[in-house]
């Protein structure tokens, strides 16, 4: 009795020492969040659209890399055709310590000023939630003090620029306390992620070895909705395909060829209406693959908390789709959607049979149900369905010789992550996690976003994971992006946690 009363002692010495250490970590981290906050609200008056702007983006590149410096990083600017990208380094923590590389991008979607509810996305607003609105407030408040649940709103208030700030405050607090780290750190910040990372494998290629870690950590999306530390070990790809069908070779009267010649209009609703049950289910054969989820990632998937009533209210709408047995199963396996129209114009209205119609679909594809599968599937079923694929505009001859003709265009994309979840930096991560916030640290498998992970995977041939830091419903890529503040300060220990575990490969 007494050896086992001893145990339980111990251990409740341990218990109460780790927390005692986690309260203590949180103070210090937030002394120092607070002290980069200024500097994160003047980083938000930077536009940094890299589709509209190099020189923009070159401006924030070079802040960022002097504020880096600042906090004692050794930086250097990646030649990216007039759009740097930053690598950093704080390696403090000994050559025989592991290293990881956090990759974070600074540039931002393209903004539409009139439809944010403030005079400017690149003047960050500070908000609080009165009767259900969000109304505006001086920035002077936070001189003060602040409260956890206000929020900045700007564009790249929390994607990304909030984490490439929180991972300062993090360093910050470990230099004015004089902790050494547990890893090495490198960062590369991506100057055009939002355009696709166009360069980023060649960029990366080139920096090979300066780029070297033993995992790669993504400081990209939004944690669980419940605000929980959340790492998540993978995500969908991206295949962008684009269906143009044809009818008659020049728009042609509707009265006097309409119930004569086909309308591809009719034709490319009615090929597109094929694709999916009225449960939202792809009815393309074989498109999910024989075994697409696995009993032990269906358990995984299942573990994972969610509201779905609260998810398809904030949505507005009554009724899911039945694809997968809930919301993360479903965001799991690989989809088809339509994010496009057209036929000739819906508002200067004209009676005719337009000469063509088309279809914009992304098709979201995971490890097994790759691009290059989902493509010749769909491409299949097309086929079967009397059409004859063109590679180009059909010239005569191919008009008059088939009924149904259709041009494809695809634009493969990203690939899909999948880490497993037994890799040493997941495991690592969650260790780390369990103290910052009172909820279970959340694992997710895959995320239904896309980020640009595959350069990373086949250069540097390392395991990825990604650990979201911001709000679920911050409005990333939509007017009326925001950052919940309370965020900032969790984020920031979080990193801090990370840099001060033990690491064990």
């Amino acid at each position: 009795m007494r050896l086992r009363t001893g145990l339980l002692y111990g251990l409740f010495l341990v218990s109460v020492s780790y927390c005692a250490q986690a309260e203590e970590s949180n103070a210090l981290t937030t002394r120092s969040a607070k002290a980069v906050f200024a500097d994160y609200l003047e980083y938000l008056t930077l536009p940094n659209v890299a589709t509209q702007s190099a020189t923009d983006i070159e401006k924030v590149a070079r802040w960022t890399a002097t504020k880096y410096s600042e906090y004692g990083f050794n930086t250097q600017l990646l030649e990216n055709n007039g759009m740097p990208m930053l690598y950093a380094d704080y390696m403090l923590a000994g050559k025989n310590a592991p290293t990881l590389l956090f990759y974070v991008h600074m540039d931002g979607q393209p903004v539409n000023a009139e439809l944010w509810e403030q005079d400017s996305p690149w003047q960050p607003v500070l908000k609080i939630e009165e009767n259900d609105s969000w109304v505006e407030k001086p920035l002077s408040l936070l001189d003060k003090d602040y409260d956890p649940n206000w929020r900045i709103f700007a564009r790249s208030a929390s994607h990304d620029k909030a984490p490439i700030m929180m991972l300062l405050a993090a360093i910050n607090s470990l230099s004015t306390n004089k902790v050494t780290p547990s890893v090495n750190i490198k960062v590369l910040l991506d100057s055009n992620e939002e355009g696709g990372s166009p360069t980023l494998a060649k960029v990366i290629e080139k920096n090979k070895a300066q780029l070297s870690a033993d995992a790669v950590v993504m400081l990209d999306g939004p944690m669980h909705p419940s605000n929980a530390s959340t790492v998540v070990f993978g995500h969908r790809g991206a295949t962008l395909v684009k269906l143009t069908v044809f009818g008659p070779n020049s728009d042609s009267h509707s009265t006097h060829f309409g119930n004569y010649i086909q309308n591809p209009a009719f034709m490319l609703s009615t090929l597109l209406a094929g694709m999916k049950n009225e449960n939202g289910k792809v009815t393309i054969p074989n498109y999910y693959g024989d075994a697409p989820l696995s009993e032990e990632t269906k358990q995984v998937l299942r573990d994972i908390p969610i509201d779905e009533t609260a998810l398809l209210a904030r949505l507005g709408v009554a009724k899911s789709e039945s694809v997968g047995g809930n919301y993360y199963e479903s965001i799991s396996l690989p989809s088809l959607n339509i994010n496009g129209l057209s036929a000739a114009s819906t508002t200067a209205v004209r009676t005719i049979i337009p000469a063509s119609a088309t279809a914009s679909i992304d098709i979201r594809t995971t490890k097994e149900a790759h691009s290059s599968r989902q493509v010749k599937l769909l491409k299949d079923y097309i086929t079967a369905k009397g059409y004859h694929i063109v590679d180009e505009l059909p010239s005569k001859e191919t008009r008059l010789k088939h009924e149904k003709l259709i041009l494809i265009e695809v634009s493969p994309g990203t690939a899909a992550l999948q880490t497993s979840l037994d890799e040493p930096v997941g495991l690592w991560a969650q260790k780390a996690l369990e103290s910052v916030s009172d909820e279970k640290v959340v694992v997710i498998p895959m995320m239904g976003g896309t980020v640009p992970t595959a350069p990373l995977v086949n250069s540097i041939e390392k395991p990825v994971i990604l650990i979201p830091l911001v709000n679920a419903d911050n409005n990333q890529h939509a007017p009326n992006e925001n950052l919940r503040i309370g965020n900032f300060y969790s984020g920031t220990n979080a990193l801090y946690q990370l840099l001060t575990t033990p690491y064990d490969q």
